[in-house]
């Protein structure tokens, strides 16, 4: 059997994977929105970087950001207030997705 060739890994996939292990690491939300820019700045910097795609990419960030941060936020709205630690960890979590979205934000008005 032949080996299957992988397909290389869309930059805005590789972003959120990048994004979702900094968040379950529990990295504050200052150092989420810099791993944002970081990321921005690494896409514009790319030989290849063409406007129109960072900006396509950007938008799919933040539209994907911008789901979490909802679904974030019932699941918060849904947790029990008898459980504190819970409820720290995904108001945490939530902090960290709407750092994230504010800051794909700002990186596209700096386009």
């Amino acid at each position: 059997m032949a080996a299957r060739k992988q397909r290389p890994v869309r930059p805005v996939d590789a972003a959120i994977t990048r994004l979702l292990a900094l968040a379950g690491k529990g990295v504050a939300p200052g150092r989420m929105a810099r791993e944002v820019a970081l990321i921005a700045g690494e896409w514009r910097a790319a030989p290849e970087a063409d406007a129109l795609e960072i900006r396509e990419r950007l938008d799919e960030l933040h539209e994907q950001l911008t789901a979490g941060v909802g679904h974030a936020e019932e699941q918060v709205a849904d947790l029990d207030a008898s459980e504190p630690a819970a409820v720290k960890q995904a108001g945490a979590m939530l902090a960290a997705l709407v750092a994230t979205r504010d800051a794909t934000t700002q990186a596209l008005g700096e386009l």
